[in-house]
């Protein structure tokens, strides 16, 4: 898919399918990008509390990770799913 096509899919698709890429690929380092960016995500999406205790929680972010294709998270991660994808054309 080219990058337009992956700006018009809702962001669960968009993180089912980088998720699903990276864990067929073994790319723990966009798993890795993924946690890391969650936490500033979530207080873009206006949930600064849950942002907090993510940063000190690392099983809050692993579960996050799962859920975070979803809602206002999923919207605020959209840019990291498309910029992914779009360097991995076959996901």
């Amino acid at each position: 898919m080219d990058r337009d096509e992956l700006e018009s899919l809702p962001p669960k698709e968009l993180h089912d399918r980088a998720v699903r890429y990276a864990v067929a690929h073994g790319d723990f380092g966009f798993l890795w990008d993924l946690l890391k960016v969650i936490p500033a995500a979530e207080a873009a999406s206006g949930h600064s509390a849950e942002s907090a205790n993510d940063l000190s929680r690392v099983s809050a972010l692993l579960s996050d990770a799962m859920a975070s294709g979803e809602g206002e998270l999923g919207e605020a991660l959209k840019p990291v799913y498309i910029a992914y994808l779009s360097k991995h054309p076959d996901a």
